[in-house]
């Protein structure tokens, strides 16, 4: 006992403990934490493909090594979620310098097998959000509960309805109709340009699946109250009705004058 007491108190058995602790720490992580589906599906074929894109479509600004350059950020661990957003909505690459980089449906170079490679290799440089499964981006939410969501962490910048709305210094929350759902669920997996991220622990993926859910059913359910105006609220509505509907009656009050004369 006493010589079981003495190696407990060497100096060197409280390194050997750290190490210990250090070892089994980093051995459970790599055994629970989610990987990139981009870089664990990707063959190295795919891999190849995919650097030959970033060093000839992107390199130029986030650098060879995807370290970021100048004002332009690191690629290095941004997941191949944040990628795919990025090219399949036309984002990137960046057609001309701006504040911000605007959702463009005819700037998109790439076909989806080259944008998945393309992914794929950015996503083998670091761990990060991988693309969703279809089954979360798909739809078949909760309308009710995604608009509740969406309402309590969405609205006060994207608009109730999710038409967008401006933000500080020249930005703003764009119109979320155009997107589809993987780029829904990606934007709020990734947090790009002012967005926060919405991770799994603030928001589940079914919570994510109810919110585009709701986004689909706005933008496809018919307007009973005749034309939306945009759906962005009090401003158009207020403009419609001092330009055209005092319009009228002044044209009304005038037209009454003469007839009366």
């Amino acid at each position: 006992m006493s010589s079981l007491a003495a190696h407990r108190r060497h100096p060197a058995s409280i390194v050997l403990v750290l190490l210990l602790g250090l070892v089994i720490t980093g051995s459970l992580y790599a055994l629970l934490a989610p990987s990139s589906a981009g870089a664990a599906a990707a063959s190295s074929s795919d891999l190849k493909s995919g650097k030959a894109l970033f060093l000839a479509n992107c390199a130029t600004c986030h650098g060879v090594n995807a370290n970021g350059r100048a004002n332009n950020p690191s690629l290095v661990g941004v997941g191949a979620a944040a990628v795919d957003f990025q090219v399949s909505s036309g984002r990137m690459p960046l057609s001309n310098p701006s504040v911000q980089a605007a959702r463009n449906s005819s700037n998109v170079q790439f076909t989806s097998q080259q944008i998945s490679q393309l992914a794929a290799y950015v996503a083998s440089l670091g761990a990060g959000p991988a693309i969703p499964s279809s089954k979360y981006t798909s739809l078949g939410g909760n309308i009710a509960t995604g608009g509740e969501l969406f309402r309590v962490n969405c609205a006060m910048c994207h608009n109730f309805a999710g038409s967008g709305g401006a933000l500080t210094r020249g930005k703003y929350a764009p119109n979320l109709a155009p997107a589809t759902g993987r780029q829904i669920y990606e934007a709020m997996l990734t947090g790009p340009q002012s967005m926060p991220v919405f991770n799994d622990t603030n928001l589940s993926p079914q919570d994510k699946k109810d919110i585009i859910a709701y986004l689909k059913n706005v933008k496809n359910e018919p307007s009973q109250g005749g034309h939306t105006l945009g759906n962005l609220g009090p401003v158009t509505e207020g403009m419609f009705a001092w330009t055209i509907g005092i319009g009228l009656l002044i044209g009304a009050a005038v037209w009454l004058g003469r007839k009366a004369a």
